[in-house]
């Protein structure tokens, strides 16, 4: 792999990283506590809301697991061992890296 192919990666998993910061700061909004005021909010509604917290509370959730799997690639850059794999050593295959370039490993030992 090329100095080329590693900043462009370093730049692709950056990028998303700012994006997932900037999500997040969008999704708060839905994860905010739902009141119990029934004069207010209907029972359906309050339900509907809750419904709401819980999908954006989810999709947090998977932003903090894609954010740590991006803070380990560029871990992986920095320490020369990026696209290498994390089980046994050998070359991750170009299109794999293409597809996620978060992956930690080759293939074969995704595989086993």
């Amino acid at each position: 792999m090329t100095d080329a192919d590693i900043a462009r990666y370093r730049s692709a998993l950056e990028d998303e990283l700012a994006r997932l910061t900037a999500e997040d700061a969008l999704g708060a909004e839905g994860q905010k506590t739902v009141t119990l005021d029934q004069q207010s909010v209907g029972r359906l509604s309050r339900m509907d809301a809750l419904q709401g917290q819980a999908m954006a509370r989810a999709t947090q959730a998977r932003r903090g697991a894609r954010r740590s799997r991006i803070a380990a690639a560029l871990a992986r850059i920095e320490a020369g061992e990026f696209g290498y794999c994390t089980e046994c050593g050998e070359d991750i295959a170009p299109k794999r890296l293409a597809l996620d370039a978060t992956v930690p490993t080759c293939i074969t030992c995704a595989n086993g």
